[in-house]
C-alpha cells in the first residue's frame, strides 16, 4: 500500500492524504475519517526514511539517566538496552544522545538537566528518580512540548507520553509473600524493610506494598529509611550498624539493588546469616550471591528491556506516528538460586 493508492481509494489527491497523515493544513472531517479508515484497514505505516528526507534532518532523541556504574551497575544494565535500541533505529535516521549524571549530586543533576534543555531534541527518555529535583526538569520538558517517556519508575501528576516499569506496590507485596514462604517459622520474629532511596516514589511504593502484606498477616515490622541525598550510595557500614541494633530479625527486605551489601554486613557479624534476605535487581553481585546462597530471593525488573522499549516506543510515536499505550507494565520476575539464567 502506497500514499498514491490510499489517495485513489479515498478519491482525493495525494496532497490531501499527506495533510491527514502529517496533520498539516485543513481537511474536512468526513474526508479525514475516510482516509484514516483506509490507513487503519491496510495497516499502512509511513516510510521513516522518506519522512526524514522530507524534513531534511535527522531525528534527535536523548536518554537521560544516572551514570552506568552507579547503584552497583544497575543503570549500566539500562544503558545496555538503550544502546541496543540505538543500533536498531540509527539506520532509520535517528540519532540518540546519552546524558549521564551523578544521581547523588544535586549540582551535577542540575548541570546535566541544563545541557538537556539546551538542545533541540525531538524526544526524551528519563527515569523520574529524585522526584523533588526531577519534577522541575519534567515541567520544563513539558513547557518545551517535547514528548517524554519514563522508564524504571513513574511519578504521579507528571503525564509522560508513556511510563514503562513495574507496579511497585505489587512488587513490594510480592516481596512480603516471598519472605513469608521462605522464612517459615522465622516470620514470628520482626521483619525489616531497608528503605533505600526513601525519597523516590517507586521505592516508597515497594515499601508500602511489603508493609501491607505484613499487616494482613499480622507480622511485626521494622522500617529503616536511607536517603540518597546524603551524597553516597548506601554502605555496608550503615547496614551493619542497623543489624547490630536489631539482632533478632526473621527477615530483611531491601527495596533496591543493594541486597549484596546486606549479605556482606550480615557476614561480618556472624558466620551464618540468621534471617531471610529478599531484594531487587539481578545485577552481577546479587546474581553471584543468589547462586551461592548469600541471598534468598531477587525480584528482577528487566532493566535492559525497559531501556530498549523506551527508545523504540519513542521512535514509534515520533517517527512512525503510531499510537503507543500510556503505560507498559514489566512483569515481576522472581529468581532463586535454582532458576538464575546462565
Amino acid at each position: 500500500m502506497t500514499v498514491k493508492e490510499i489517495a485513489a481509494l479515498a478519491q482525493v489527491s495525494i496532497g490531501t492524504v499527506d495533510r491527514v497523515m502529517y496533520r498539516r493544513g485543513r481537511v474536512s472531517a468526513e474526508t479525514k475519517a475516510r482516509i484514516e479508515a483506509i490507513i487503519a484497514q491496510y495497516h499502512f505505516t509511513p516510510n521513516p526514511i522518506a519522512r526524514r528526507l522530507k524534513r531534511n534532518r535527522a531525528y534527535r532523541f536523548c536518554a537521560f539517566l544516572p551514570r552506568g556504574d552507579q547503584d552497583a551497575g544497575y543503570w549500566g544494565q539500562v544503558l545496555e538496552g538503550i544502546r541496543e535500541g540505538c543500533n536498531e533505529i540509527a539506520p532509520l535516521g535517528v540519532e540518540t544522545e546519552i546524558i549521564e549524571f551523578d544521581r547523588y549530586s544535586p549540582k551535577e543533576l542540575r548541570k546535566a538537566a541544563g545541557a538537556l534543555l539546551a538542545e533541540p531534541f525531538d524526544g526524551i527518555l528519563l527515569s523520574p528518580i529524585m522526584p523533588k529535583k526531577t519534577k522541575l526538569l519534567i515541567d520544563a520538558i513539558h513547557e518545551k512540548k517535547i514528548p517524554c517517556i519514563f522508564f524504571d519508575a513513574d511519578l504521579p501528576e507528571t503525564q509522560p507520553l508513556c511510563a514503562i516499569g513495574q507496579d511497585s506496590f505489587r512488587g513490594g507485596y510480592l516481596a512480603g509473600r516471598l519472605m513469608h514462604l521462605l522464612a517459615g517459622s522465622r516470620v514470628r520474629k520482626p521483619l525489616a524493610v531497608l528503605d533505600a532511596h526513601g525519597e523516590d516514589y517507586h521505592i516508597t511504593r515497594r515499601r508500602d506494598g511489603f508493609l501491607q502484606y505484613a499487616e494482613e498477616q499480622g507480622f511485626s515490622t521494622v522500617v529503616q529509611e536511607y536517603s540518597g541525598y546524603q551524597g553516597v550510595e548506601l554502605s555496608v557500614d550503615e547496614i551493619a550498624l542497623f543489624l547490630q541494633g536489631h539482632p533478632d530479625l526473621g527477615g530483611v527486605f531491601i527495596t533496591n539493588c543493594m541486597a549484596h551489601r546486606v549479605a556482606e554486613a550480615a557476614k561480618r557479624q556472624q558466620s551464618k546469616r540468621p534471617f531471610v534476605l529478599v531484594g531487587y535487581d539481578l545485577i552481577p553481585k546479587n546474581r553471584e550471591l543468589l547462586r551461592d546462597g548469600g541471598i534468598d530471593g531477587i525480584i528482577s525488573q528487566r532493566p535492559e528491556e525497559q531501556g530498549r522499549l523506551a527508545l523504540l516506543n519513542l521512535y514509534r510515536h515520533i517517527v512512525l506516528e503510531q499510537q503507543i499505550p500510556p503505560k507498559m507494565e514489566i512483569p515481576l520476575d522472581v529468581y532463586f538460586k535454582e532458576n538464575i539464567p546462565r
